[in-house]
């Protein structure tokens, strides 16, 4: 048979739409996006699995509704264009359910509760949220803390609001002096800070945070891995995944131990 260039065109084009659900949707897989540096929620081992609290409740809740994972690296921000064009079932990387994310995204109950803090050297000038004034603060790219910060900017007079691809640059710079304060999410700030000596949350902002698994919107999968976290939470399976992560049990009426509805848009 003699090839064209269009028969090779055409071929290649054949070879991709067949390979490509095979490789995305395989079935009896949750395919996983998530974040690898954001312990201990989820972060990449040395030997190159993830491992974390989120890693864990995924996995868990997935073996429940008869599939296994299969978990790909994305810097956060991308991880919403990745659920929302399907290229992945789920997202996590301690992602705040918020109204605005609910119109184009589903997710699961929560199972963490959270608030937000304001992150400083402890040798400096910053001892809280008022001491920004006028001064550069670092968020990381898409989260929450960017919103808020953009959000509150004026009000607390913010020089500049500057974001970051991963929380290890923005904390870098922060113990660096590029920028003033970081504002993010206190659990994985206070983790951080085991490892990074002279920085510390100077304050944390109430924000009634929780984290939920991000889902494609009107997934098929998301009645089946919400039941499953519902079982999880009832047998007490998703408090001794906090327990081991966080050291301690939950309180009762957190979301890590209480059933709580699929949030809705």
């Amino acid at each position: 048979m003699k090839f064209t260039r269009r028969n090779l065109i055409i071929a290649a084009a054949l070879a991709g739409i067949a390979a490509g659900p095979v490789s995305a949707f395989a079935e009896g897989v949750l395919n996983v996006g998530s974040y690898p540096n954001n312990p201990p929620f989820e972060f990449k081992a040395e030997s190159g699995n993830f491992e974390g609290f989120e890693v864990d409740i995924v996995t868990e809740a997935a073996k429940r509704a008869g599939m296994t994972v299969n978990i790909e690296g994305y810097d956060f921000q991308p991880l919403f264009a990745a659920t929302s064009s399907g290229r992945i079932d789920a997202a996590i990387s301690s992602i705040t359910i918020t109204p605005e994310r609910l119109g184009s995204q589903s997710f699961t109950q929560p199972y963490y509760d959270s608030d937000m803090g304001v992150a400083a050297k402890t040798d400096g000038m910053v001892k809280g949220l008022a001491d920004l004034k006028g001064k550069v603060v670092g968020v990381l790219s898409g989260s929450t803390g960017e919103k808020w910060s953009m959000e509150n900017q004026a009000a607390q007079g913010f020089s500049e609001v500057k974001g970051y691809n991963t929380q290890q640059d923005v904390l870098l710079d922060l113990a660096a002096g590029r920028v003033d304060g970081v504002v993010s999410d206190v659990p994985g700030m206070d983790y951080a800070f085991t490892k990074m000596q002279g920085l510390a949350v100077v304050e944390r902002i109430k924000t009634g945070e929780q984290y939920g698994l991000m889902m494609t919107k009107d997934s098929p999968l998301l009645g089946k891995i919400n039941d499953a976290i519902t079982e999880m939470k009832k047998d007490g399976t998703l408090q001794a995944i906090h327990k081991k992560w966080f050291g301690t049990d939950a309180p009762a009426d957190s979301s890590t131990a209480a059933e709580a509805p699929m949030p809705k848009a």
